[in-house]
């Protein structure tokens, strides 16, 4: 071997002659069973290769590459391990002079077989699939840098290798369980296909290039689908890490573009297949956004979105086909539920990993979805229609839910701008008792911005709050600014809300929760006594029971006030406050406990059967509160006007039961323009007559101004040029009339030095001269 070392080394131009003998050595001895000369021919030839550098060694490799390949096709374990060894020894060599002809296919293609062995001996199996992983991964080391080697991430090989890769991985636990002993568990280790498979995908992909990305992924998403790999959904997430933290951190939003796509590909599938999807989504967003997601971030809300609906016309109509009643598949119910929810927890998951002007954006993007009953969304009609707006509403405000849970804001007014508020809001007015918790839930999550809120999850009359730690800031100017806008627009919702019928424990908890957020978070001198003036309509609604509420929401509201006074008592510090508020407490304890959140907010509310004869000592006195405040600085005289919400157009917009709950409101309305103003101006009285005259009207006109734009765009549609240019002019020259007109009234000539000449009626009357005509006094000429 060292002689024919040495002459290969002398005289180059033989290695080929050299190689050929060799290669013609080795099949006649594969023919002959002489396995002990296969041997040594391969020797000498991994020798000879690990030896020459020189230019000639192409021929010389094409031989080489010849004999592996005799090898390979031998149904012998032995020949075929041999074979790869010495193609793995080839791979590590790095060549001085490319090759332009070489092809890899058939290695591609065996090494693939080699690695779905099912041999029958367990041992024989793991060391054939081993060395066809270990082939594939020379064949990659040796082209995956050479741009002019064979393209390996063409598809025709990315078909073959990656599912040759997954096998293997996929087969982990099989491995894992066959393990004899633990004494024998490193050595075992070392021989897994499953670890060396790992190995060799996270170097296939860590070495793709960003236009070899799709084709690295396609192939691992036909494998899932093929296999049914989405149910279980536990190895395709293994996969997708591995992906994920392989990949270049730049390339991770082209992962994510290939899994929305699937998922819109695969959207007519079971349920169980979308929610797996959906689950590798969630688990590889969540590692893309440490990354770069680029500018799929809206896109893949959009999708996720399209889902969530089609999930509810599915789950609605039984068919994966929207315009047929019947589908061919059984749709169940339960399976559409949980892939709901996996995507709201999705939406949820890659939401919180997002900086905060992204999520601000997520948020306005996902409340301009929800179906709101306006003039300028529509809503379908129908019972079908009904359910699946009410049904789109919850999934999209479950998810809004999920986005804005731990959002984290300074400015509240770019955390809530006036469009989403106003959304928002709007749909706290619904009969829907879930959809109300869900609004109340979420504007709780964008104004708790220290941790507060669970501190007020249960509804108690506290003596003492500094046992609930709270963390409390000073109100900054733009939370401020953001009370004077929508401080009433929010106390209104606040109080509608209170006066539902199907309200439960959780709503009254989710607006104690509310008020006294806004209490820490938001409040000044002013939102404390407008807060104070809400809570005590409140208490009104509960006495006088215009609304016919059950004796349950009664004892709340009272319930509620209580607490709530309590709290913003010892807030503010004022001793004689905090006297009266204790008073009345202690008082209702002794007499009525009915009306302390103690007794009605447990499992088994303890609640009074006669609430008509309240006496004035159970009541919190505002007379009595605008008193003692006011003696401490606060506005005695805004806290002796009664609380009235402001009117507005989202009663007839929200389908409340009946517009007639706005008979006979007195309507308070702020000057806008002075906003130091601290007294409110009440309007006219409306009645029900000039409140159905003003809707009636309003329709009216709203059609006469919509056929008036259409016959405008109809006539400049088709209407001739003539015509057009005609009425144009006749417009312009009315115009310049007017303009006329008016510098004939404005304009007035100079006063004439000569004096005034009088008109009639005795009124005097400027008159111009000319400058030739003027009589000048005898000092001015000269």
């Amino acid at each position: 071997m060292e002689k024919l070392t040495f002459y290969a080394l002398s005289a180059p131009e033989k290695l080929d002659r050299i190689g050929a003998y060799l290669s013609e050595r080795l099949i006649r001895d594969v023919g002959r069973h002489r396995y002990g000369y296969v041997c040594i021919a391969m020797e000498a030839l991994d020798q000879l290769l690990m030896a020459c550098h020189c230019q000639s060694i192409n021929l010389f490799v094409e031989s080489f590459l010849k004999m592996v390949a005799k090898l390979l096709e031998s149904e012998k374990p032995n020949l075929q391990i041999l074979g790869t060894n010495s193609f793995v020894k080839f791979a590590n060599i790095e060549e001085d002079t490319p090759s332009y002809h070489r092809s890899y296919d058939f290695f591609v293609s065996r090494f693939s077989e080699m690695c779905h062995s099912s041999h029958d001996d367990m041992e024989i199996k793991t060391k054939i699939r081993m060395s066809g992983i270990k082939g594939l991964q020379g064949v990659v080391r040796k082209t995956v840098n050479d741009e002019l080697q064979a393209n390996i991430w063409d598809p025709q090989h990315m078909d073959k290798i990656v599912p040759s890769l997954l096998f293997n991985l996929q087969h982990v636990e099989e491995a894992e369980s066959r393990s004899p002993s633990p004494l024998q568990a490193p050595e075992k280790e070392k021989e897994n296909p499953a670890e060396l498979a790992e190995r060799c995908l996270r170097e296939l992909l860590g070495r793709a290039a960003f236009g070899n990305i799709k084709n690295a992924i396609k192939p691992v998403l036909i494998h899932l689908d093929n296999h049914s790999l989405w149910e279980p959904k536990v190895f395709a997430i293994r996969c997708f890490k591995i992906i994920m933290y392989s990949i270049q951190p730049q390339h991770s939003h082209l992962v994510i573009q290939q899994l929305l796509s699937h998922l819109d590909a695969n959207s007519r599938s079971a349920a169980t297949v979308r929610a797996g999807i959906v689950e590798v989504l969630s688990e590889a967003a969540v590692i893309a956004a440490t990354g770069s997601v680029g500018p799929t971030v809206l896109e893949m809300f959009n999708t996720l979105l399209r889902q969530l609906r089609l999930s509810i016309d599915y789950a609605l109509t039984g068919s994966y086909d929207v315009a047929m009643s019947l589908g061919t598949k059984i749709i169940k119910e339960h399976e559409e539920r949980m892939f709901q929810e996996a995507v709201i927890k999705t939406i949820g998951s890659f939401a919180s990993t997002l900086p905060t002007y992204q999520r601000s954006e997520v948020i306005l993007f996902i409340m301009s979805k929800v179906p709101l009953p306006s003039l300028h969304h529509p809503m379908e009609t129908g019972k079908t229609g009904e359910n699946r707006n009410r049904l789109t509403q919850i999934m999209l405000l479950k998810s809004l839910l999920q986005v804005s849970t731990g959002f984290q804001c300074n400015n509240m007014m770019s955390a809530l701008p006036s469009n989403f508020l106003d959304r928002l809001l709007s749909t706290a007015l619904m009969e829907d008792a879930e959809i109300r918790l869900f609004v109340l839930e979420i504007l709780i999550s964008f104004i708790d911005r220290h941790g507060n809120r669970h501190k007020f999850s249960t509804i108690s009359t506290l003596s003492d709050i500094s046992v609930l730690k709270l963390k409390v800031d000073k109100c900054s100017r733009q939370d401020t600014v953001f009370m004077k806008k929508h401080s009433q627009q929010l106390y209104r919702h606040i109080y509608l809300s209170c006066k539902e019928e199907t309200n439960i424990q959780k709503h009254y908890e989710a607006l104690y929760g509310l008020l006294a957020l806004i209490s820490i978070e938001l409040a000044n001198e002013e939102v404390v006594v407008d807060l104070i003036r809400l809570v005590l309509a409140v208490q009104d609604v509960a006495q006088v029971n215009e609304e016919n509420l059950p004796v349950y929401n009664r004892c709340a509201l009272y319930a509620l006030g209580a607490a709530y006074l309590n709290l913003i008592s010892q807030l503010t510090t004022v001793p004689a406050f905090c006297q009266h508020i204790h008073e009345v407490i202690e008082t209702r304890k002794k007499e009525a406990p009915y009306m302390l959140p103690e007794d009605v907010f447990v499992e088994r509310p303890r609640l009074s059967q006669n609430l008509d004869g309240v006496v004035i000592e159970f009541l919190f006195r505002q007379s009595k509160i605008s008193e003692v405040l006011g003696g401490s600085g606060y506005n005695s005289d805004r806290l002796c006007l009664p609380y009235i919400p402001q009117l507005t157009d989202e009663d007839r917009l929200s389908k409340r039961k009946s517009i007639g709950e706005t008979i006979s409101l007195q309507v308070e309305v702020e000057s806008r323009n002075s906003p130091e103003k601290e007294e409110r101006v009440p309007a006219e009285e409306i009645t029900y007559e000039t409140l159905k005259k003003a809707i009636v009207d309003s329709v009216a006109v709203e059609e006469q101004e919509r056929e008036r734009r259409r016959q405008v765009v109809e006539k400049f549609q088709k209407a001739p040029f003539e015509e057009i240019a005609a009425h144009c002019g006749a417009r312009a020259s009315l115009l310049q009339s007017k303009l006329n007109q008016i510098f004939e009234i404005t304009i007035r000539p100079p006063p004439s030095p000569s004096g005034t000449i009088t008109a009639a009626y005795g009124q005097p009357q400027n008159h111009s001269i000319p400058v030739y005509e003027m009589k000048f006094p005898d000092l001015c000429v000269y």
